[in-house]
């Protein structure tokens, strides 16, 4: 039998967009196991996805190798270049040690060095992690509409009863998530404002997701957000989020985790992006059946060292809105 890790150490898009690794390689070696290898706080994403047998902590197994060493892999994927880990597997003598070779500590540590970078390539995320699936001489070329397919999250937690009471049943259940933790530009809090303000709200219920930290900037900068929006801001583990967002019918976001997270899930995810590559659409766009992008149609380099992002503040609320109202009909 065949067991293959997966290991991708940094945030929730990134993970999301591992999964369909997973689902690829199930598909095509029915019988084989797949284990991830990830942060901690990304565990609950990891542990939705049927693909995936177990998620094992890249902490604690930089601490306890016999986590690793138990479970006798065949091959490890470093999806995202990680040292220690690369190092690690070497030391345990996995068999099949993929990695880039477009870091210079992979040479030292892997035994099949596919010639992949990111930088500049004209691949989506998702395609990009895929293609090192061609080290298990497995098919590795895909396009973005099978992907849809492959992220497997069906396993969900039952969402709690008190935020089960705050869905509503004849409504458009709408999740905006204006923050990004100053991972992508983001459009403007008055954008969501005046967007939430447009909705019939005998239509669309509106809930605003993120951190504490977030919550409380919003609370600062735009108060008025939250007459017409239900503040969960601070309130949702990881796993609580994905059982919500799986319990609504859409959302709202610029480049983040719960848009890929929305978009994985089946949800009608609408994602805000600037041209400016490598944070472009054709990277990172959200990948799902329902999923819906908009940016504006230009070549920019204009906020390259800038935060401030005319592009993406050029999407105006009404388009945002009449995207939305194409959903419900969908």
């Amino acid at each position: 039998m065949q067991k293959i890790i997966l290991s991708r150490t940094d945030n929730i898009g990134d993970v999301v967009l591992t999964l369909p690794m997973a689902g690829a390689i199930k598909k095509q070696i029915p019988d084989s196991q797949v284990f991830f290898i990830g942060k901690a706080y990304t565990k609950p994403i990891v542990e939705s996805s049927i693909f995936i047998d177990k998620f094992f902590d890249r902490a604690e197994v930089l601490q306890e190798p016999d986590l690793l060493r138990s479970i006798g892999a065949t091959a490890i994927v470093h999806v995202f270049p990680d040292k220690a880990i690369a190092n690690l597997a070497k030391k345990l003598k996995i068999p099949h040690r993929i990695g880039t070779s477009h870091r210079v500590f992979h040479w030292l540590t892997c035994n099949h060095l596919p010639n992949i970078g990111r930088k500049n390539s004209h691949l989506h995320e998702a395609q990009l992690n895929l293609k090192l699936l061609a080290s298990l001489k497995l098919k590795s070329d895909y396009e973005l509409s099978e992907i849809a397919d492959l992220y497997g999250m069906s396993r969900i937690a039952p969402l709690d009863v008190t935020l089960a009471k705050l869905i509503h049943s004849h409504k458009f259940n709408l999740i905006l998530h204006p923050k990004s933790k100053g991972s992508a530009r983001e459009w403007y809090l008055k954008n969501y404002d005046s967007l939430i303000k447009s909705l019939d709200t005998n239509t669309f219920e509106c809930f605003i997701t993120g951190t504490e930290t977030e919550g409380e900037k919003i609370r600062q900068e735009m108060p008025m957000i939250f007459e017409r929006a239900k503040d969960l801001t601070g309130q949702l583990s990881l796993s609580q989020l994905i059982s919500f967002i799986n319990a609504c019918d859409g959302l709202v976001a610029c480049s983040t985790g719960p848009l890929h997270i929305a978009a994985a899930l089946g949800k009608k995810a609408i994602g805000l992006f600037p041209p400016i590559r490598p944070m472009h659409p054709a990277r990172w766009q959200a990948i799902g059946k329902k999923a819906q992008t908009l940016c504006i149609e230009k070549y920019c380099e204009d906020c390259r060292k800038n935060i401030e992002c005319a592009c993406i503040q050029s999407i105006s609320p009404l388009q945002v809105k009449q995207a939305l109202l194409v959903k419900i009909n969908e």
